[in-house]
Protein backbone atom coordinates (compact mmCIF):
# COMPACT_ATOMS: atom_id res chain seq x y z
CA UNK A 1 0.00 0.00 0.00
CA UNK A 2 1.37 3.42 -0.92
CA UNK A 3 1.79 6.27 1.52
CA UNK A 4 -0.92 8.30 -0.29
CA UNK A 5 -3.38 5.41 0.01
CA UNK A 6 -2.69 5.09 3.75
CA UNK A 7 -3.18 8.83 4.24
CA UNK A 8 -6.45 8.76 2.28
CA UNK A 9 -7.86 5.73 4.11
CA UNK A 10 -9.39 7.66 7.06
CA UNK A 11 -11.11 10.06 4.65
CA UNK A 12 -12.48 7.18 2.58
CA UNK A 13 -13.73 5.38 5.71
CA UNK A 14 -15.39 8.54 7.01
CA UNK A 15 -17.20 9.01 3.70
CA UNK A 16 -18.52 5.46 3.90
CA UNK A 17 -19.89 6.05 7.38
CA UNK A 18 -22.47 8.58 6.16
CA UNK A 19 -23.25 12.04 7.50
CA UNK A 20 -21.38 13.89 10.18
CA UNK A 21 -22.74 12.89 13.59
CA UNK A 22 -20.16 14.66 15.72
CA UNK A 23 -21.16 15.52 19.26
CA UNK A 24 -23.61 12.64 19.72
CA UNK A 25 -25.96 13.74 16.95
CA UNK A 26 -28.18 11.33 15.04
CA UNK A 27 -28.65 13.94 12.29
CA UNK A 28 -26.36 14.93 9.49
CA UNK A 29 -24.77 18.30 10.32
CA UNK A 30 -26.31 21.06 8.22
CA UNK A 31 -29.24 18.94 7.00
CA UNK A 32 -32.52 20.87 6.78
CA UNK A 33 -35.13 20.11 9.43
CA UNK A 34 -38.80 21.07 9.50
CA UNK A 35 -41.41 21.04 12.23
CA UNK A 36 -45.11 20.35 11.68
CA UNK A 37 -46.58 23.84 11.18
CA UNK A 38 -50.19 22.65 11.62
CA UNK A 39 -49.41 20.97 14.98
CA UNK A 40 -52.05 21.58 17.68
CA UNK A 41 -50.53 21.15 21.16
CA UNK A 42 -53.99 20.73 22.73
CA UNK A 43 -54.44 17.51 20.71
CA UNK A 44 -51.53 15.69 22.39
CA UNK A 45 -52.88 15.76 25.93
CA UNK A 46 -52.97 12.33 27.48
CA UNK A 47 -50.71 9.29 27.65
CA UNK A 48 -48.14 8.29 25.02
CA UNK A 49 -45.99 5.19 24.77
CA UNK A 50 -42.50 5.44 23.27
CA UNK A 51 -42.40 2.86 20.47
CA UNK A 52 -38.99 3.68 18.91
CA UNK A 53 -35.94 5.81 19.50
CA UNK A 54 -32.46 6.54 18.20
CA UNK A 55 -29.53 4.88 19.93
CA UNK A 56 -25.95 3.99 19.07
CA UNK A 57 -26.84 0.36 19.84
CA UNK A 58 -30.17 -1.33 20.64
CA UNK A 59 -31.00 -2.57 24.11
CA UNK A 60 -29.70 0.21 26.40
CA UNK A 61 -33.18 0.76 27.78
CA UNK A 62 -36.65 -0.01 26.62
CA UNK A 63 -39.81 1.85 25.84
CA UNK A 64 -40.68 4.88 27.89
CA UNK A 65 -43.98 6.62 28.48
CA UNK A 66 -44.97 10.24 28.87
CA UNK A 67 -48.11 12.15 29.80
CA UNK A 68 -48.93 15.60 28.46
CA UNK A 69 -51.48 17.69 30.41
CA UNK A 70 -52.54 21.29 29.77
CA UNK A 71 -51.27 23.79 32.32
CA UNK A 72 -51.31 27.58 32.06
CA UNK A 73 -49.94 28.48 28.65
CA UNK A 74 -48.13 25.21 28.09
CA UNK A 75 -48.05 21.48 28.71
CA UNK A 76 -47.10 19.65 31.88
CA UNK A 77 -44.90 16.63 31.15
CA UNK A 78 -44.38 13.63 33.36
CA UNK A 79 -42.80 10.27 32.61
CA UNK A 80 -39.58 8.67 31.45
CA UNK A 81 -38.18 8.28 27.94
CA UNK A 82 -35.34 6.21 26.53
CA UNK A 83 -33.04 8.77 24.87
CA UNK A 84 -29.90 7.35 23.22
CA UNK A 85 -30.07 4.20 25.31
CA UNK A 86 -30.49 6.02 28.64
CA UNK A 87 -33.71 6.35 30.60
CA UNK A 88 -34.40 10.04 31.33
CA UNK A 89 -37.10 11.13 33.76
CA UNK A 90 -39.10 14.12 32.63
CA UNK A 91 -41.06 16.40 34.90
CA UNK A 92 -41.88 19.98 34.15
CA UNK A 93 -43.60 22.29 31.72
CA UNK A 94 -43.17 22.58 27.98
CA UNK A 95 -43.88 25.88 26.28
CA UNK A 96 -44.43 26.59 22.59
CA UNK A 97 -41.49 28.26 20.84
CA UNK A 98 -42.96 28.22 17.33
CA UNK A 99 -45.16 26.15 15.05
CA UNK A 100 -44.69 22.48 16.01
CA UNK A 101 -41.92 23.42 18.45
CA UNK A 102 -41.71 23.03 22.21
CA UNK A 103 -39.10 24.00 24.76
CA UNK A 104 -38.59 21.21 27.29
CA UNK A 105 -35.97 21.71 29.99
CA UNK A 106 -34.29 24.42 27.92
CA UNK A 107 -34.04 22.19 24.83
CA UNK A 108 -35.96 22.55 21.58
CA UNK A 109 -38.21 19.57 20.80
CA UNK A 110 -39.61 19.72 17.30
CA UNK A 111 -42.73 17.81 16.35
CA UNK A 112 -41.55 16.55 12.98
CA UNK A 113 -44.79 14.74 12.20
CA UNK A 114 -48.07 13.74 13.77
CA UNK A 115 -50.65 11.65 11.95
CA UNK A 116 -54.06 13.18 11.24
CA UNK A 117 -55.69 11.35 14.17
CA UNK A 118 -52.99 12.42 16.66
CA UNK A 119 -52.18 8.77 17.39
CA UNK A 120 -48.49 8.77 16.35
CA UNK A 121 -45.89 11.49 16.77
CA UNK A 122 -42.27 11.82 15.59
CA UNK A 123 -40.23 14.17 17.79
CA UNK A 124 -36.65 15.26 17.20
CA UNK A 125 -34.25 18.04 17.99
CA UNK A 126 -32.45 20.39 15.60
CA UNK A 127 -29.21 19.30 17.30
CA UNK A 128 -30.03 15.65 16.54
CA UNK A 129 -29.31 14.71 20.19
CA UNK A 130 -32.32 12.41 20.11
CA UNK A 131 -35.34 11.39 18.12
CA UNK A 132 -38.30 9.25 19.13
CA UNK A 133 -41.62 7.94 17.99
CA UNK A 134 -44.53 8.10 20.42
CA UNK A 135 -47.88 6.38 19.97
CA UNK A 136 -51.11 6.20 21.94
CA UNK A 137 -51.28 2.40 21.63
CA UNK A 138 -49.86 -0.40 19.53
CA UNK A 139 -48.40 1.27 16.45
CA UNK A 140 -49.28 -0.31 13.10
CA UNK A 141 -46.45 -0.90 10.60
CA UNK A 142 -47.64 1.81 8.19
CA UNK A 143 -47.41 4.61 10.78
CA UNK A 144 -44.06 3.31 12.07
CA UNK A 145 -42.75 3.37 8.49
CA UNK A 146 -44.17 6.86 7.88
CA UNK A 147 -42.46 8.22 11.01
CA UNK A 148 -39.17 6.62 9.93
CA UNK A 149 -39.46 8.31 6.52
CA UNK A 150 -40.00 11.66 8.24
CA UNK A 151 -36.78 11.21 10.24
CA UNK A 152 -34.93 10.30 7.04
CA UNK A 153 -36.33 13.41 5.31
CA UNK A 154 -35.08 15.53 8.23
CA UNK A 155 -31.50 14.26 7.99
CA UNK A 156 -31.58 11.54 10.65
CA UNK A 157 -29.59 8.32 10.26
CA UNK A 158 -32.55 5.93 10.34
CA UNK A 159 -30.20 2.92 10.58
CA UNK A 160 -29.95 3.91 14.25
CA UNK A 161 -33.73 4.10 14.83
CA UNK A 162 -34.67 1.10 16.97
CA UNK A 163 -38.26 -0.04 17.63
CA UNK A 164 -39.03 -1.17 21.18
Amino acid sequence: MTRQTLLALPVILAACMGGDRSGGSFREAGAPIWSAAAFDAAMITGDWQQVAGFAEAPGGCHSGAIRFAPVGGGLKLSGSLCLNGKLEKLRGTASASGPGRLIVGGEEWWILWVDSGYRTMAIGTPSGRFGMILDRGAIPPDRLAAAGEIFDFNGYNTGLLHPF
